[in-house]
């Protein structure tokens, strides 16, 4: 045989052995470590060439050879790391097979010549989710994090992952009810159990659980609560908080109240409400916050209120109410609500709290009152915006650097300026230019509609009016001062204490921060001590 080929043959030889290995697991191991074992099983699981019935083996064997690891003093670190990884991954595999043709059945799965009989935990919500629950899975490490200024994390055993459910669209096209863009998350933990060759994986709450029995033992839970508040991003909230304000007009369909986590009986629902210029995205790191605190965690659920600020505070509150109304047909609510509201979103709050009967529309349409009432049916928007009547089911109001009684700032030359550049939606103007608009001009002495920015406005006669209705639930007050402890003389910058200071407050507290102080950790903490008064006061049970 010539040299040229020996050449070829051996190149040959080489590319059939290459080509053999993308294909094919050897069914016998190598001699090495269990660690080393568990790792290389769990190296071939990851490669996508191979059949997703071989990778669910080898990622089950990769779980199994770990779990028996955790009682020694040596390897029980990278064991758990190890078996994080493979129930993890597995979750997110057979999750995403086509067709789902390999989740929530009984499945037959093998690796080096053992077989496993790999069953899912039906829940009976002791802890664990159903496994239908979740369309989808994505690993917590993988989530980007940048706007979130810590990670609330719990070592431990189970893969963290994101559970993301998405709803069937309406038959219209539209996304179901309450539910984000993204679909609702929450955190899942994975866990394999084995008993024999039979493997069970389950889908754990973390904030109900925090131990699972592995093998006859209890171990601590592995979480990360931070990872499904990271999932929703952050990057265009500023840019949607200015659209929203200058072109309130584009904003009519979004505007919504949308659930961050599946809906749960269990939990009390926070409504969070976001101020002027501004979107849901500001309350990222209050929901990480509140979620880290032991205490709280598993006893709420997060809801976020968006609208077009540019809009007036009167609409933005009957669109709040609508929603708020619709979600309570569908969901029980036992416990009602709290809300939180900062700035502009503390008066739409405050607006799903009070009985206003008649004196929002009389201090806005004067003598034309009577009139007016009279000739307009009782579904029109303008008297869907200003009689009101408290909701029974806000059960407590938080209210953040809000303007009860205005800022000046809404009449100063910024205030104008910002005013010409808001763009009112074509349901707003044809309802006020066609049948009140006459009686505006006649009782605020303006030819100027009202919009986000004349809602601050001192002077607003809707406003002073509502400064003098009682607020109907318990409410407290948070406001910044810069710093400078000068309270009563102070100003968060945008918002004197004189119009964010309620007299009837259950609490109020002066944190040393600007407009923005929702982000201090001393409102956090208030916050917190807040909501803890509303579970001793409910006596809600620990889940």
């Amino acid at each position: 045989m010539t040299t040229t080929n020996v050449r070829i043959s051996i190149l040959a030889l080489l590319a059939t052995s290459l080509t053999s290995c993308s294909t094919t697991v050897p069914q016998t191991r190598v001699k090495g470590s269990p660690i080393a074992l568990a790792t290389a099983d769990l190296v071939q699981a990851r490669r996508t060439s191979l059949p997703l019935e071989t990778r669910a083996g080898l990622y089950v064997a990769a779980a199994d050879t770990t779990s028996k690891l955790f009682d020694s003093p040596l390897e029980k670190s990278s064991a758990k790391k190890l078996y994080n990884s493979a129930t993890g991954e597995l979750t997110m595999l057979l999750r995403s097979s086509p067709s789902a043709t390999l989740w929530n059945r009984p499945l037959q799965v093998s690796a080096h010549g053992k077989d496993y009989q790999l069953n899912f935990h039906g829940s009976s919500r002791d802890g664990f989710w159903p496994p239908m629950e979740f369309n989808s899975f994505v690993l917590s490490q993988s989530v980007p994090r940048k706007h979130i200024r810590r990670t609330i994390a719990v070592p431990g055993v189970g893969g963290s992952l994101v559970g993301i459910k998405k709803l069937s669209p309406l038959p219209s096209g539209d996304i179901a009810p309450f539910q984000p863009k993204r679909g609702f998350v929450s955190p899942v933990t994975a866990t394999l159990d084995f008993n024999g060759s039979k493997a069970t994986l389950g889908l754990i709450d973390p904030a109900v659980q925090s131990s699972v029995r592995l093998r006859g033992k209890v171990e601590p839970l592995a979480a990360d609560f931070t990872a499904p508040i990271a999932f929703h991003p952050a990057s265009r909230g500023l840019l949607d908080g200015l659209m929203g304000f200058i072109h309130a007009d584009r904003y009519v369909d979004t505007t919504a109240l949308y659930m961050l986590h599946p809906y749960d009986p269990k939990r009390i629902p926070v409504v969070l409400v976001h101020g002027l210029v501004s979107s849901p995205q500001i309350w990222a790191n209050v929901i990480n916050e509140v979620e880290g605190n032991p205490q709280l965690r598993g006893r709420f659920q997060f809801w976020v209120f968006r609208y077009a600020t540019g809009n007036p505070v009167v609409f933005s509150a009957m669109r709040c109410r609508e929603e708020l109304a619709k979600a309570q047909t569908l969901y029980p609510m036992p416990n009602g609500f709290i809300m939180v509201g900062h700035s502009m979103g503390g008066l739409v709050s405050r607006l799903q709290s009070v009985d206003t009967g008649r004196a929002l529309w009389d201090a806005n349409f004067g003598t034309n009152g009577q009139a007016l009432d009279t000739k307009l049916p009782p579904d029109h928007l303008v008297k869907r915006a200003l009689l009101v009547q408290a909701n029974p089911q806000v059960k407590r109001l938080v209210f953040i650097c809000v303007p009860h009684r205005g800022s000046e700032l809404a009449t100063g030359r910024i205030g104008q300026f910002a005013m010409k550049l808001v763009t009112l939606p074509a349901s707003i103007l044809g309802a006020v230019e066609d049948t009140v608009g006459a009686a505006l001009i006649f009782a605020s002495g303006k030819r100027t509609l009202p919009n986000g920015i004349t809602s601050l406005s001192p002077k607003n006669p809707t406003l002073i009016a509502l400064d003098k209705i009682s607020i109907r639930a318990p409410y407290h007050s948070i406001i910044g001062d810069r710093g400078k402890g000068n309270t009563p003389n102070s100003t968060d910058g945008v918002v004197p204490y004189w119009s964010s200071h309620l007299d009837n407050a259950q609490s109020e507290l002066i944190v040393p921060g600007p407009h923005s102080s929702y982000e201090l950790q001393q409102s956090i903490n208030e916050l917190n001590r807040i909501l803890l008064v509303q579970l001793k006061a409910g006596k809600t049970p620990k889940p």
